[in-house]
């Protein structure tokens, strides 16, 4: 059991020591490797009877988490990785340049709306398109 329990710590540390990048790299691995996603799984409204009236009349759930996209940097790339940088602390510079210059690319992800929202706001006043998706 102490075994186990060190193999966790040991890999917790490890994942605490990887940047943004390496995570994101990590995970999309982990999706292939055991066939499954990190995504929060969609509910769907199963309607009974054939009645379309009644899904209508349901409100649809909000969207309360949120992936934010830099669909394009703009003119004032600087700025905009200075802002990504202030964002996203563990970003190194270069690492930061690299996801600017690659736009459109996902600099934040499952994020609740509140950080979305600063995210965007952010990275729109340094010049950047931000997508929420």
């Amino acid at each position: 059991m102490a075994e186990k329990k060190s193999k966790i710590d040991e890999l917790m540390k490890t994942v605490e020591e990887m940047s943004v990048l390496e995570l994101s790299e990590f995970v999309k691995a982990l999706e292939e490797k055991f066939g499954v996603t990190a995504q929060a799984m969609a509910t769907s409204n199963v309607v009974t009877g054939g009645s379309e009236a009644a899904s209508d009349a349901e409100p649809k759930e909000e969207q309360t988490v949120f992936n934010v996209v830099v669909a394009s940097s703009g003119a004032n790339k600087i700025s905009v990785i200075k802002a990504l940088r202030e964002l996203v602390p563990t970003l190194g510079l270069k690492e930061a340049k690299d996801l600017v210059d690659a736009a459109p690319k996902e600099v934040m992800t499952q994020v609740n709306k509140k950080t979305a929202d600063e995210a965007k706001e952010k990275l729109t006043a340094a010049g950047a398109t931000i997508e929420l998706k």
